[in-house]
This record gives C-alpha cells, sequence and structure tokens, in this order.
C-alpha cells in the first residue's frame, strides 16, 4: 500500500512537471526562422591553391552533414588545380628528358644541366 502511495505522487509530480513546463516555454512562440549558413569559396581565384589553403577550408554543418553542392565545387576546383600541375610537371620532365637526350657532337652546342663549378679567383 505504501509502495502505491509513493508512485501515485511520483507520477503526479512528474504530470506536474512536464505541464507547467510546457506551459512556461509556450508564451515565447516558436523559434524564429534562421538563415542558413553559405559556403564562402576561400580558395584564392587568382593564384594557385596550396596546402594552407586546403587545410583552412570549412564547410557549413546542414542537418545531413555537409551541402553536397559545396563539397564538390570545391573538390571540382583541387582536381583541376591537380590537374593542371601534373600536366605542367610532365611537359617539365619531358623537355628535362629531351635535353638531357641531345646528341652530343663535336658540332652540337655544349649545354650542362650540372651546376657549374666555381672557378678559382687569385
Amino acid at each position: 500500500m505504501v509502495m502505491f502511495l509513493f508512485l501515485v505522487v511520483a507520477l503526479a509530480v512528474v504530470v506536474a512537471a512536464v505541464t507547467l513546463s510546457v506551459v512556461s516555454g509556450g508564451e515565447s512562440g516558436p523559434l524564429p526562422e534562421v538563415a542558413p549558413e553559405r559556403f564562402e569559396d576561400e580558395l584564392p581565384p587568382d593564384r594557385p591553391v596550396n596546402r594552407a589553403d586546403v587545410e583552412s577550408i570549412r564547410f557549413p554543418l546542414v542537418p545531413r552533414g555537409y551541402r553536397m553542392a559545396d563539397v564538390d565545387d570545391a573538390l571540382s576546383r583541387l582536381g583541376a588545380e591537380l590537374a593542371e600541375r601534373d600536366a605542367r610537371i610532365a611537359d617539365l620532365e619531358s623537355a628535362l628528358a629531351g635535353a638531357q637526350s641531345a646528341p652530343r657532337g663535336p658540332h652540337a652546342p655544349h649545354t650542362s644541366l650540372d651546376k657549374p663549378e666555381p672557378e678559382d679567383r687569385p
């Protein structure tokens, strides 16, 4: 019997607390609409992207993670820059290989890619 009374009193306290919180919390009305955060592209348009630029990218959070369009745009930009760098490296490597394999006959101009020896000055 004592246990039953304790449960009834506990249930009444819980119901009263929930009712009080619902009634007192409803005075302010619904929360105002907040403008969604927009991604501000921090990648520099006037120079190649460097490591610090990539590390500083922060995407705004949305209910399911990140906006796919923002992430796709940033990844597309980084992919294009990497492809451009890879093409430039390939061009430079082929130019270097061509310069190293150039014929070195007696009439061919002497081109050396080695560091010149320092001259001794008296």
